[in-house]
């Protein structure tokens, strides 16, 4: 524990200007991020009596080592700057909504020659229109089938829909009405792209305009006694009036508004979101958070709004923002809204009639939310408190394990040998510190020497993390460590030495690098080691520790046949009941290491099948690669053929065509694929691996 006094700034060096403060922990993270109106008053209060200040602050003041400050000209500059270090450090004591669930979107792809109209889920992509989120998807499917009668938009996928170009003959869809069928030319680009405008019209609220139009051309065809022509515009009206009934009127003044209600208590709080589009509840949506720092109501709707339209521009920002609490500098939140949107935003807390009536419903909402969050974190906090007292009373450590990491070995015969690491973090995955690893030490198959040279790698990285920041005196310098890459490149050489590991990309440094207050990929040691095996492999993980001399971290592993767990030096293994909460959380822990290390080593198997003897041929691209496949046959028939026998196809001239014989009988034709199930032997067919 710090105290704040040894970082204290002195009198007179912080600025009375607008700006943002960082505090780091003594390993350079950044811990918590702040925005203030006068960067003295606000810093200064960090550094009163601990007595005086709120738990959570006096937890972050002392775990802190060091602050920053950086000035900015405006109270606008600095949310938005506070926004972008939230984003980028995920500072642990700042709080961060997180979505109980993911919810779908309406999407219409603007940003496609022909748009198109689908159910979307995540992120949101440049281009495409977004209405939503609802709370179901099927909703969105009987929303969007009422609505193509009228508006007959694309709905396919790029390959249904260059399949119908090729072949001529439009889908089902493109039968009945329910799509234009560009794919065979009905309508233009452009008369499609004015369907999709007038599809997202609609449903941005704009409603009574295609109604009455519709309706007047219904009269005007009745006048002129074309009376089916008349039916159907009968009827297609009557099918946008259905698509707005599902949404009911909640707004009789047509009102764009977003409604953000809070539920609290003193360690939670729920956050419910209605999003109303002309007047009607187009979409909801519910975050939850642990309120990590000292937060009221007022700096709760203030994160919320940062997270709901930190990314959002234009018309996604609503007119008006209807909250419980202003934020404690509303001109400033207002203003960045406006400059978002590219228009005056009305962000207030409503007072009387049918806004007020809605917020409230809202608020139980939001009411209902918290109550059933907290009521499924009381049980699953009490059964993985249990599971970790257990495993810690079973292996005799003085604590429960908060991290657990598990390692296992994967391969095929011996080939394409690699490793996982997983974490649990609180007896759940943090996905985030996953790694995986290339065993590169030696060729074939052997588990425990694999796993020996995993646990050192890692902990050797870790070791140098701890040289960086000075609490480690005499690191290991007689092998480079590796660090895994989670993008999928294979972990490389690090310097020995006090390296920071990149942030992103390889785990392969060269120089070393400034603090950047992200955490690093090997600083946080576990307290529990888990691997995925027997006594054998526990020992090679164990040496691995002992030879850098790590003693503080305890290791055991599981066995599959019988689910035994093993320590060092330990004869016999410590058997868990079979109804213990421990042992499920180390099969868990196990089974994840073992899915993530199989899923990579089975996407570098694949990798390699696909490479291709033709691959090495200066000059032959993928499109003449494919013409020679798709003309033969196959590699093998390929390697089969003369010189002239290729020239003949298409684009392939004589010097290419002496280039890929040469290639083909310069490489040993690969052995036959044997499913190893059956033992049947997979014949080369289609050429598909180059």
């Amino acid at each position: 524990m710090a105290d704040p006094s040894s970082y204290r700034p002195k009198p007179g060096q912080i600025p009375d200007s607008p700006g943002v403060y960082k505090f780091r922990d003594e390993h350079r993270r950044v811990i918590y991020v702040g925005k203030a109106k006068n960067l003295r008053q606000r810093v200064a209060n960090y550094f009163q009596d601990l007595a005086h200040l709120h738990p959570r602050t006096r937890t972050m003041v002392t775990t802190a080592a060091s602050v920053e400050w950086t000035v900015v000209s405006t109270e606008v500059e600095a949310l938005q700057l506070e926004y972008s270090w939230i984003k980028e450090f995920d500072p642990r004591f700042n709080v961060k909504y997180r979505d109980d669930k993911s919810y779908p979107y309406l999407a219409v792809t603007l940003n496609e020659e022909f748009p198109r109209v689908q159910v979307m889920r995540g992120a949101k992509k440049k281009g495409v229109r977004y209405f939503g989120p609802y709370g179901h998807a099927w909703a969105i499917r009987e929303t969007v089938d009422l609505m193509l009668r009228v508006f007959p938009v694309r709905t396919c996928s790029a390959g249904v829909f260059k399949n119908a170009a090729r072949t001529g003959r439009p889908c089902l869809l493109g039968y009945i009405g329910k799509c234009s069928a560009p794919c065979v030319g009905r309508v233009t680009p452009e008369e499609h792209r004015d369907l999709a405008e007038d599809f997202c019209d609609f449903m941005a609220g704009r409603t009574g305009t295609y109604i009455r139009r519709l309706e007047k051309d219904m009269m005007q065809a009745a006048e002129e006694m074309e009376y089916e022509r008349a039916a159907r515009l009968r009827d297609d009206a009557g099918a946008l009036k259905r698509a707005m009934e599902k949404s009911a009127v909640v707004l009789a003044d047509a009102t764009d508004a977003d409604l953000i209600a809070v539920a609290e208590d003193e360690l939670e709080a729920a956050l419910q979101i209605f999003h109303v589009r002309g007047g009607r509840v187009r979409g909801q949506r519910g975050w939850v958070t642990d309120k990590v720092e000292a937060v009221d109501t007022s700096g709760l709707v203030e994160h919320a709004l940062q997270q709901l339209y930190g990314e959002e521009r234009g018309d996604a920002v609503p007119k008006e923002v209807l909250v419980p609490a202003l934020p404690e500098d509303t001109e400033a939140v207002s203003q960045w809204l406006a400059e978002r949107r590219g228009s005056q935003v009305s962000l207030r807390i409503p007072q009387r009639g049918d806004k007020k009536d809605l917020m409230a419903t809202v608020q139980r909402n939001a009411q209902q939310a918290l109550g059933l969050h907290k009521t499924k974190r009381a049980s699953d906090l009490t059964t993985r408190s249990r599971a970790l007292e257990e495993i810690a009373e079973a292996l005799g450590l003085d604590t429960a394990p908060l991290r657990i990491e598990c390692y296992d070995i994967s391969h095929l015969q011996g080939d394409d040998v690699v490793a996982s690491m997983v974490v649990f973090e609180d007896g759940l995955a943090r996905k985030s510190e996953y790694r995986r690893f290339q065993i590169k030490g030696f060729e074939g198959q052997d588990d425990v020497r694999s796993m020996h040279e995993v646990i050192g790698r890692r902990f050797k990285r870790y070791l140098q993390e701890k040289e960086r920041t000075g609490e480690w005196e005499e690191p290991p310098t007689d092998t480079p460590a590796d660090g895994p890459a989670p993008t999928g490149a294979v972990p490389g050489p690090a310097p020995t030495g006090p390296v920071a590991a990149p942030a992103t990309g390889p785990a392969e440094d060269t120089e070393p690098r400034e603090d950047d207050g992200r955490p690093k990929r090997f600083a946080y040691p576990p307290q529990l080691v888990v691997v995925d095996g027997g006594q054998p492999q526990v020992a090679a993980a164990q040496r691995a520790l002992d030879e850098l001399g790590i003693d503080d971290i305890a290791v055991c592993g599981l066995a599959k046949r019988l689910e035994e767990v093993w320590l060092p030096d330990d004869d016999d293994p410590v058997v868990l009941p079979r109804s213990s909460e421990g042992l499920y959380l180390l099969q868990r822990v196990r089974d994840e290491a073992h899915r993530f290390a199989i899923t990579y080593q089975r996407a570098k198997r694949a990798k390699r099948i696909r490479t291709s003897p033709l691959d090495d041929v200066s000059g032959l691209g993928e499109t003449r690669k494919q013409a020679l496949i798709k003309h033969f046959g196959s590699v093998k028939k390929l390697r089969q053929a003369t010189i002239d026998e290729i020239c003949e196809v298409p684009g392939i001239g004589r010097r290419t065509a002496e280039s890929v014989a040469a290639a083909l009988a310069s490489t040993t034709p690969a052995a036959p694929a044997v499913n190893t199930a059956t033992g049947e032997i997979i014949e080369e067919d289609d050429g598909g691996s180059s």
